[in-house]
This record gives C-alpha cells, sequence and structure tokens, in this order.
C-alpha cells in the first residue's frame, strides 16, 4: 500500500499501448507530429478555447517554471501562496526562469484569500526603481494541503490580480482532481474564472510524464515557444509526449482516474474519522489527506513495511505519544481493498 504520492503509482495500460502504437515508423519531432495536431484540438475542445495555444512539457516543474517567465519580466515578483509548490518544491527553478523573485501571500486550508492577496501587492510597486514591480499572481489547485479553491473564490483572486493589471497563472497538477471534485468544466475553472494560462497535469494523474501548457492569452505563446527552447524543455522525438497526452484524454480517462483517486481518499477519510486517536489537519477535497497520530501508532504501521507514506519526522526516535503528521495520497490505481488493509493497519 503506497500512499507517498501520485507521482509513485503506475501510468495507466492505455497510455503504454499510445506508447508502443506511437513508435511505429517515423514522425516529424519537435511538436510537428500527426498526433499533436490532434491533442491541441482535443484540448482547446475540453477547455472551450478554439484560439488557446497547447504545448506539451515532460514535468510540472519546467512547466509552471516557463509558463511564468513568458508572463514575468525579471524586475517584477510572482505572487504565490506561503506553500505553493513553486515555493517549496521547485529548487529556485521559477526565479531562475524568470529572473524574478517570489512574493508569498499568507493561507488558510493552503489557501490565499483576495483580501490577503491585495495587501501583498500593495506592498510592493510602492519603492519605484528600488524595488520589485507587480507581476503575475500564481494559484494552486488542488492546493498543496489537498483544499480545493471554490469558482467563487478563484474568481475573487484573479479580479483582484487584474485590478492591478497582473495576469494568473494555475498549476494544474491535479487539474483532474479538481476537476471531477468541483463537478464543473475546465472553461469555468480557468478562462472563464480570469485565468490566463494553466499548467494542465498528466503526470500525477496516470501518464509517464506530461504536462500541457494552455494560454488563454495569444500574446504569450511565441514568447513561451522561445523560452521552452532556450530552457531545454522542446523534446525532439515529441510524437511519445502527445501520444501519451491523447490517450489521457481519450474517452474520458483522465477524468475516471481523477474520480478514482478521489473516491478512495473519500473511503480513507471516512476511516480516519472513526479512529479515535487521528486528526484531520485539513479537510480533504480531493485525493489527499493530511492526518495527525501519535508516535507510536506511526511506527507499529511503518515498521512492518505493508504500508508506505510521507511524513514530518522519525518514527523511531522521540516520544511515542507526540502527535506527528502523515500525508497520504491517492493515485488512480489504489483499490478499495488496498484503502481497507491500510485501515486495518491503523486500527490494529
Amino acid at each position: 500500500m503506497y500512499f507517498a504520492s501520485d507521482n509513485a503509482g503506475p501510468a495507466h495500460p492505455k497510455v503504454m499501448e499510445a506508447l508502443v502504437a506511437a513508435n511505429a515508423g517515423y514522425a516529424m519531432g519537435y511538436g510537428a507530429d500527426p498526433i499533436m495536431d490532434a491533442v491541441r484540438a482535443q484540448i482547446r475542445a475540453i477547455f472551450e478555447a478554439p484560439e488557446a495555444a497547447v504545448y506539451l512539457i515532460i514535468n510540472g516543474t519546467a512547466a509552471n517554471s516557463v509558463l511564468l517567465s513568458a508572463m514575468t519580466k525579471p524586475w517584477e515578483t510572482i505572487f504565490c501562496t506561503d506553500c505553493a509548490h513553486i515555493h517549496e518544491d521547485e529548487c529556485n527553478a521559477p526565479e531562475f526562469y524568470t529572473g524574478a523573485k517570489l512574493t508569498l501571500v499568507p493561507t488558510a486550508n493552503g489557501k490565499m484569500t483576495a483580501d490577503g492577496l491585495r495587501e501583498k501587492i500593495l506592498g510592493e510597486e510602492n519603492r519605484g526603481v528600488h524595488g520589485p514591480q507587480r507581476g503575475p499572481l500564481s494559484i494552486t489547485q488542488v492546493t498543496e494541503k489537498g483544499t480545493l479553491y471554490t469558482l467563487d473564490e478563484i474568481r475573487a483572486l484573479t479580479a483582484t490580480a487584474q485590478e492591478f493589471g497582473m495576469q494568473t497563472h494555475l498549476d494544474g497538477a491535479r487539474f483532474a482532481n479538481a476537476l471531477t471534485a468541483l463537478d464543473c468544466s475546465a472553461a469555468e475553472m480557468t478562462w472563464k474564472a480570469g485565468v490566463d494560462t494553466v499548467s494542465f497535469g498528466g503526470t500525477k494523474n496516470g501518464l509517464l510524464g506530461v504536462e500541457a501548457c494552455v494560454i488563454f492569452d495569444p500574446e504569450i505563446a511565441w514568447e513561451f515557444e522561445l523560452r521552452r527552447k532556450r530552457g531545454g524543455h522542446l523534446l525532439s522525438k515529441h510524437r511519445y509526449l502527445s501520444a501519451q497526452m491523447q490517450a489521457y484524454l481519450a474517452d474520458g480517462l483522465w477524468l475516471d482516474m481523477a474520480r478514482s483517486a478521489n473516491a478512495r481518499c473519500v473511503q480513507l477519510a471516512e476511516g480516519l474519522r472513526r479512529h479515535n486517536a487521528a486528526t484531520m489537519l485539513f479537510e480533504p477535497q480531493a485525493n489527499m489527506i493530511f492526518f495527525e497520530i501519535p508516535r507510536r501508532e506511526h511506527k507499529r504501521m511503518l515498521d512492518g513495511g505493508a504500508v508506505y507514506y510521507v511524513m514530518n519526522g522519525d518514527h523511531n526516535v522521540g516520544d511515542p505519544d507526540e502527535p506527528l503528521i502523515g500525508r497520504l495520497v491517492c493515485d488512480w490505481s489504489m483499490t478499495e481493498d488496498g484503502v481497507s488493509q491500510f485501515l486495518d493497519l491503523l486500527r490494529g
């Protein structure tokens, strides 16, 4: 039972089959393959955006960083949460690609508020040439705490950004999980809510390694292409990216996998709530749970090697009664039996 990350799960068999099929014969490189033409049309249809620019990149860090670099000047600052992936988990790649700094907005339950964003915006671009200028806003959906912005919350954030002439980037590494949980359309969660660019994730949801960069502002597209090439992220044998994304989108597979992962998270959450020693840190809304149990219980569960998940601290060293935080993430391949086995271990 592996709950450490949805990155750790297998690729879906249909994705592997698509790669094998794409491997036959020859195809033009660098995104000129015919599969990419179909993928572009599929994504435009999903987002109800016939003029959107669509590009594929091999991982989420690159997708976020190259998109933001096309939206940001080196003397600007990017506004993001204090727990954003671009802040905590990308080794300063966004700063490296943009030349800009990050301004961190405080969070509650992993989310910033429009008022909190406004306060941070007002704190910048007021020192003339001596201070950073206001750059784009970046929000994450699903958040790093497993919570979701409602559509109204997204609209409030993008409206605040627009008031100051700022664009908005959405880090959608778990885009499908958010979409199915909110039961809305891709357009409603993005450009109809004021979002300008999207990192449309696939790697955490059953792909080997592909993210789509979706750009609704045509003025950003050419600069993105140049920055993608200059940054070393234009894959020559591009058809293997295109084939994965085509299989992902075909017949709603991407939504089916996200629904499955979310359903297993609901099952996990219900079991944890019945365990007296377990405390949920945030209300799980997609496929990720943060919970707290005493060290001795973490030790009992992890020592047997039957389950693996991420926790903050050493389960072998310290006060056995000290509460420690664990993180559980469900991917598309997690089964009902796998969750039941975990909950059986938890109950002892």
